[in-house]
């Protein structure tokens, strides 16, 4: 097959597309590089680049590589910065689909994996959340997450599309040091710039209903994140198809435990100060893991250890060329 990677060149995409390679997929990326670099891509993955919304240049991509299904990982993640900007995270998180939608019905593309959210959840009424749970998001970006998996489902019914929603919990860690998290909002990141530049790292929410006070989030490396991905590729490859699954690693850290493994990492303490719960984040939510462990023989390898460590490997060259 041949699989068409909408952010292919982003810190979770390039995983993506290194795990299909690595599977023997053939590949080829449409992204935008807003947020994506091709440094991350291997330099005979074709790389188009351009706007996902643009159902015209998607269907030409999807038409003129013979591209057989379509992973869509382009879209915007701060759910606090969509209590900001909803009419931004509507635009990019649903009528972005909307046009991938219709370029794979124009094209006669009949399979997609939809990176979806955590975020759909809200806040859980259980410590572990199973996809049954009950759907309350608590910002626009976690609505956008839900009303895309709704449209998603709704046009495989009308077109006959196969198609598998990955609910991705809270991604860490690199598969190799040019493929790390570059981000501003996430906690390894934010962590590490703390060492490097000795300003606190700000811990949202210290007295939030959980065992030290900040919030509990399930942690899965990246690399695990992309072997559901082409897990859920060799899924699709069979029969006709539609389900959601939950990618986590079936165990909550909390924010402080996370800043502890930093520090045995490195063999620095994370300066951090106290500081209010973000709008839009719940105080704890961890995946079951159940189903995709039955339905796609997918479990997660690595330890929270083994993310940090991962994600401080990656960081540590730029880090140490600022040092000098």
């Amino acid at each position: 097959m041949t699989w068409l990677v909408t952010g292919g060149a982003g810190y979770i995409g390039a995983h993506v597309v290194m795990e299909l390679r690595e599977s023997g997929e053939r590949v080829v990326v449409l992204d935008d590089l807003s947020t994506g670099d091709p440094a991350r891509l291997p330099g005979d993955v074709p790389l188009v680049v351009g706007d996902a919304g643009d159902p015209a240049l998607v269907r030409a991509t999807l038409e003129g590589h013979g591209v057989t299904g379509v992973m869509h990982l382009a879209g915007s993640k701060s759910a606090p910065d969509s209590l900001i900007e909803p009419i931004r995270y509507y635009r990019q998180n649903v009528g972005v689909v909307v046009s991938v939608l219709d370029a794979m019905v124009a094209a006669g593309v009949t399979r997609l994996v939809f990176s979806s959210s955590a975020a759909v959840y809200g806040r859980p009424d259980t410590p572990t959340v199973t996809e049954d749970a009950p759907t309350r998001p608590l910002s626009p970006y976690g609505q956008t997450k839900l009303v895309a998996e709704q449209l998603v489902a709704a046009a495989a019914q009308a077109h006959g599309i196969s198609w598998i929603a990955l609910r991705y919990f809270n991604a860490v860690g690199a598969a190799a040091p040019h493929l790390g998290d570059r981000g501003t909002t996430n906690l390894l990141p934010l962590a590490f710039d703390a060492l490097r530049t000795g300003v606190p790292l700000v811990v949202a929410g210290t007295a939030l209903p959980t065992a030290d006070g900040s919030g509990v989030r399930d942690y899965v490396h990246v690399a695990d994140l992309a072997d559901a991905h082409r897990r859920a590729a060799q899924r699709l490859a069979g029969r006709p198809y539609g389900h959601i699954y939950n990618v986590g690693a079936g165990r909550g850290h909390s924010v402080l435990e996370v800043v502890r493994a930093v520090a045995d990492v490195t063999g620095t303490p994370v300066p951090t100060r106290p500081g209010p719960p973000r709008p839009g984040d719940a105080p704890s939510v961890v995946a079951a893991i159940d189903r995709i462990a039955r339905d796609l023989c997918w479990r997660p390898r690595h330890t929270l250890h083994d993310c940090v460590a991962s994600a401080w490997q990656a960081r540590s060259a730029p880090l140490t060329a600022v040092a000098s």
